[in-house]
């Protein structure tokens, strides 16, 4: 995919919704098949694909990764990180918050 950072995010959704069709089809599903298989409507399916849908919770979205099998490509998308040694104030507490100091 392009730079992203240039795009709305309802052009951002419309792009997914493009690569969500060809990855539904090379798994050899149909909209129906997905459909029921994320607990959505047809709708909601054929929308997404077509650029119909400006927006979509993650919700949404992480369902149908689950019905095409991809959900597990999520950590892809956000790494879980090592513990920063900056987090630790002391030797047993870990900060919890970042605040900024007041001016």
């Amino acid at each position: 995919m392009t730079e992203l950072y240039e795009y709305s995010v309802p052009e951002i959704v419309h792009l997914m919704g493009a690569r969500f069709k060809t990855y539904r089809m090379n798994a050899n599903l149909t909209q129906k098949d997905v459909a029921e298989q994320a607990g959505l409507t047809i709708k909601t399916v054929h929308k997404f694909e077509s650029g119909a849908m400006n927006n979509m919770s993650l919700g949404t979205f992480i369902l149908l990764l689950k019905a095409i099998g991809l959900v597990g490509n999520m950590d892809k998308v956000m790494p879980e990180l090592p513990e920063s040694p900056y987090l630790y104030r002391s030797e047993t507490k870990k900060t919890q918050r970042i605040r900024h100091k007041k001016s």
